[in-house]
């Protein structure tokens, strides 16, 4: 039985205590959670049962033998902090998107797991939604052929009472905008399909709330392979979430996957179509209560399973830099101006 130790009680973390605690990973429990607020710490602790704690330090030193796997689901801008003091405890580390907020401070990271002997995982489960991996599976089969274009769309609805629940929210130091935080799946699931970027050009803006960071943006990323890939991000969408989609175009096929939380198969088309084809739009669709979705229960029991078996990991701290490099090139362009080369 796999020990999982949650560092950070806020938003996303009430994701991962429900699959917990109720039995939805195989072979894991909730052993302990922390927080650096003792009210959120002690309450969350209580209602699942386990000790609680306001250092990681503390949990780590009292209970370490009961952990395997300790769950970073603090600020984005402390993702690399707390890596690399609880790497030390030689217990796995599993972090949530996205790893970090610049690319020196994920190479800190895979270094530091690295030199502790333990895994690093990083959440990027919209690659475990269900049409998502019936888009893979046409895509390792060779059925779009050339790749030509995709384009991700993030239309969501963050008004200003969400960024108003924490004094980090919406701040580049810790949070981000649009594109480090709301958009980073969808840029994940872009690049995991069309490959690796060469140039990017962006711009964004600031459009319906006060917060540091942008609310809006807009990219055009030029891949390795020629195609051309396109981001619309924004928290602007009124008044709810509306869209969070991806769509691939090759030369024989096109595939788009709507809803909002890249969820519902709406087009499925291919040149040379196979007999399950004209299925695949109705049978390829999830509808999740909100925009996490379904695949984080996928990817907790990929990770336990990765451990358990020592299966190599789908998005490991070098994967999950990948997307990030990219979202650092895009704020790059936005603040010079200028298309941005990546390096090849």
């Amino acid at each position: 039985m796999s020990g999982f130790a949650l560092v950070g009680c806020g938003r996303i973390a009430q994701k991962h205590l429900k699959l917990l605690s109720e039995g939805h990973v195989r072979d894991a429990k909730l052993v302990a959670v922390c927080d650096i607020l003792p009210r959120v710490a002690r309450e969350t602790g209580e209602r699942f049962n386990v000790p609680w704690f306001t250092d990681m330090h503390q949990m780590m030193r009292e209970i370490g033998s009961k952990i395997d796997i300790v769950s970073i689901l603090t600020e984005s801008g402390n993702h690399a902090a707390h890596c690399l003091a609880l790497a030390a405890y030689g217990k796995h580390i599993m972090v949530e998107k996205p790893m970090a907020l610049s690319v020196a401070d994920a190479d800190a990271m895979i270094a530091a797991c690295d030199a502790a002997n333990v895994r690093l995982f990083v959440v990027k489960q919209n690659r475990y939604n269900l049409p998502v991996r019936k888009l893979m599976e046409a895509h390792t089969h060779g059925r779009f052929g050339k790749l030509v274009m995709g384009t991700v769309r993030v239309r969501w609805c963050r008004t200003q009472a969400y960024y108003d629940q924490a004094p980090w929210r919406g701040t580049y130091a810790l949070d981000g905008g649009v594109f480090a935080n709301q958009a980073s799946h969808h840029i994940d699931l872009l690049q995991w399909f069309l490959g690796k970027p060469v140039s990017v050009i962006a711009k964004a803006r600031t459009a319906l709330v006060d917060i540091e960071a942008e609310d809006t943006g807009a990219a055009i990323i030029t891949f390795e392979n020629g195609a051309i890939g396109v981001i619309e991000a924004t928290t602007a969408a009124r008044p709810r979430d509306t869209e969070g989609s991806l769509s691939i175009l090759g030369e024989k096929g096109l595939v788009e996957i709507a809803g909002f939380a890249v969820n519902k198969m709406r087009t499925w088309n291919f040149a040379q179509p196979l007999a399950d084809d004209a299925d695949v739009v109705a049978n390829f669709f999830e509808d999740p209560p909100d925009v996490y979705g379904f695949g984080h229960i996928a990817y907790l029991n990929h990770v336990v399973d990765a451990i358990r078996e020592r299966k190599p990991s789908l998005v490991d701290g070098s994967e999950g830099k990948k997307s990030l490099e990219l979202i650092c090139a895009i704020y790059e362009s936005v603040r010079s101006g200028r298309e941005i080369q990546l390096s090849r």
